[in-house]
Order: structure tokens, then C-alpha cells, then sequence
């Protein structure tokens, strides 16, 4: 569990760089004298560096040891946030978040497999929730942290922050990552991982992930506009979104490996149910709802990725990288198509968005869950 933990804890640092610009682009754009829209380029290019770089560095890395490459990566992420942290150049401050998705989406590619790796047996799903946890303890505690701390001591604190909590997580991988979960030797060829990549229900679970996503950030991105239009207070539905991630995941670690099929079918239904009632409700209900449908989404969500992996045994070192280019993949799409939906439908629109992407996914996840395969053997 300790290993687990230590990569949880470098990941939420990492989510939390991810989203925490999302509070803090006016004041970056009036220190830097750079348009608003070209201040919110700096999260577009965090997310295409992650739907990049995730496959990418997976294939960079795939026969190195675990334990450096994880150091590496965590070190190269802590460096870039001190850069843009220090830089007076819009330029810069650009490069330094393209260099962070590249080294936060192979730190997590090598973590995803270092998770299946160490699970015990039929323990998979709930591995890789624990590490997937940092990123919706992210979005309960570290972005409105960083907003806050960004607010009041200035953005370039956000990112000292970020700097200084991944670097916890740096000086205990090399105690936390046992050597042996390198992969040196033992990794099949490239041909042989993309074949296995290649499987039906390899790609309807990395499909239906990307959707489910994308539905999930086409909401999020714009629930500012959502919850004003209802009267609702944003940091309390910011808030209650987090807690419903959070909790969703903790589902998913319990229940996803005994029962993939049951969670993400019943995950779907709550997710189509909830995402109606939420374009079609009006005040206070908003807020009620939105627990739940963080919850059911997110849950669906790690037990996709968690299944992914469990599919995909003869892509060890390719499959974390995939999963986690799909989800990004639906993380940067997402918000374009919730983001039109908006100025067509109003506030409503992101909603709608979210609900269509989703009724989208439901035939699509089938075909991944119809097939026996445990995260031990693969079979």
C-alpha cells in the first residue's frame, strides 16, 4: 500500500497543476500583459501535452527500470514549475506547461503499470483507484487550495506550491517503488503490445472512457455558468462535485474488480438519469445532484481504466500510457463541445453536452465488459 500512497501523493500534485489555472487566468494575463484567451491556452496545452505525451513517453520508457524513471519524470515536473514559476515570459511559462504534461503523463503511465504490477491478485481496479484518488483529491483540496493561495500570495506561489508537494512525493519514491517493478527484459516488442492494444474490447473500454470523460469535463469546465444561472453558490457545487469524485473512485477501489460489469452499467444509467435532471432542474436541486453524478462518473471512469489494464496484459508498458492519453483525450474535446453547447444552449448546454457524450458511451462500454479477464492472469 505504502508504494501506492507515495504515487497518489505525486499524482495529486500533478492534478492539481493540471486544473489550477482554471482561477487564476486573469491575473496571470494582466501580470504577463497577454490576452485572457491566451492565458487560458496554458491549460489547452497542459491537456495536448498529456493526450501526447502519455503514449509517447510510455514508449520512451517501456524498458526502463521503474523506480528511476518515475524519479525522473517527478523530477523533470518539479523543475518546470520552478521555471514557470521564476519566468517573466508568456513564452516560457507556455514551454514549462507542455514540459510538465509530458513528464506528469509519463510519470503516470509508468505508475499505471508499477500499480497492476504490485496488486495483489483480482486487485487491480482497487491499485489503480488508489492512485487515481490523487486526481480527485485534487479537485477536492488541491485546486481550491491553489486558487486561494494563488489569490492571495499570487500566482507564481500556485506554483511553488505545486513544486513543493511534488517534491515530497520525489524524495520518497526511491524508499516507496520497490526495485523490482522495473521492466527490463521482460517486455514484449512494440508489434506485440500494439496487436494487444488492437483487441475490440481493449479499444471499446478506452472508447467508452474518453466519452465518459469527456461528458464529465464538458460539465465541469463550465459549472461556474451552470450553478450562477441556478443560484446555487459555486465553491459549495465545486465543492460537493469533489467530495462525489472522490467518493466514486473510493466505490470503484471497493467493487470494480469483482464486478466491472454491474458498477459500469449502474454508473451509466445514474450518469444519463443525472445528467438530465441536472439540464432540466432548476436551483437548489443542482447542488443535490451533483454529488452523485461526480460519483457515478468518476467511478465509471476508474473502473474503464482499471479494465483497460486488466484487457490489455500483453501491453504492459503501453496500456497505462493509452488509458491515460483516452481520458485526456475526452478531458481536452470535452470542454471544446461543452464550451458550444454554452453559446448556443446557454447554461443548460454544457449539460446537454455531457449527457450526449455519455448516451454515446453506453453501447460503445459493452464489449468491454463482456469478456472474462481478471487483472492476475488475463485470461
Amino acid at each position: 500500500m505504502f508504494p501506492l500512497l507515495v504515487l497518489a501523493c505525486a499524482v495529486f500534485a500533478q492534478a492539481t497543476s493540471e486544473f489550477m489555472l482554471a482561477g487564476l487566468v486573469p491575473v496571470i494575463a494582466t501580470e504577463l500583459g497577454v490576452p485572457p484567451l491566451a492565458a487560458g491556452s496554458l491549460t489547452s496545452a497542459f491537456a495536448a501535452g498529456m493526450v501526447v505525451g502519455a503514449p509517447s513517453m510510455a514508449l520512451v520508457a517501456r524498458r526502463w527500470p521503474a523506480r528511476p524513471t518515475l524519479t525522473a519524470f517527478l523530477a523533470l515536473f518539479v523543475l518546470a514549475h520552478v521555471v514557470g514559476a521564476l519566468t517573466p515570459s508568456f513564452g516560457v511559462l507556455l514551454a514549462t506547461r507542455i514540459v510538465a504534461a509530458l513528464a506528469n503523463a509519463g510519470f503516470l503511465a509508468v505508475a499505471l503499470a508499477v500499480a497492476v504490477r504490485i496488486a495483489p491478485a483480482g486487485r487491480t481496479a482497487r491499485a489503480t483507484a488508489t492512485l487515481l484518488a490523487g486526481t480527485t483529491l485534487a479537485l477536492v483540496v488541491g485546486v481550491p487550495a491553489g486558487a486561494a493561495v494563488g489569490h492571495a500570495l499570487g500566482w507564481r506561489a500556485t506554483f511553488w506550491a505545486v513544486a513543493a508537494v511534488a517534491t515530497v512525493a520525489l524524495l520518497a519514491v526511491p524508499a516507496g517503488v520497490p526495485r523490482e517493478t522495473g521492466t527490463t527484459g521482460t517486455t514484449p516488442g512494440v508489434g506485440r503490445e500494439l496487436i494487444a492494444l488492437r483487441r475490440a474490447p481493449v479499444v471499446a473500454a478506452l472508447v467508452a472512457g474518453a466519452l465518459v470523460n469527456g461528458g464529465t469535463f464538458a460539465a465541469h469546465t463550465y459549472l461556474a455558468s451552470v450553478l450562477d444561472a441556478a443560484g446555487v453558490p459555486v465553491p459549495a457545487g465545486l465543492a460537493v462535485f469533489g467530495v462525489g469524485a472522490f467518493a466514486g473512485v473510493t466505490v470503484a477501489a471497493r467493487f470494480a474488480d469483482a464486478r466491472p460489469r454491474g458498477l459500469v452499467t449502474t454508473g451509466l444509467v445514474v450518469l444519463v438519469l443525472g445528467w438530465t435532471t441536472l439540464a432540466t432542474a432548476d436551483g437548489a436541486i443542482r447542488i443535490l445532484l451533483l454529488g452523485p453524478v461526480a460519483a457515478a462518473a468518476f467511478a465509471v471512469g476508474s473502473t474503464l481504466v482499471a479494465r483497460t489494464l486488466a484487457l490489455a496484459t500483453g501491453a504492459p508498458a503501453l496500456a497505462g500510457g493509452t488509458a491515460t492519453a483516452a481520458l485526456n483525450l475526452g478531458a481536452t474535446l470535452g470542454p471544446l463541445l461543452g464550451g458550444a453547447a454554452l453559446a448556443v444552449a446557454g447554461p443548460a448546454g454544457p449539460l446537454w453536452a455531457a449527457l450526449g457524450l455519455v448516451l454515446l458511451a453506453v453501447p460503445v462500454a459493452g464489449p468491454a465488459l463482456g469478456e472474462r479477464r481478471s487483472a492476475a492472469d488475463g485470461s
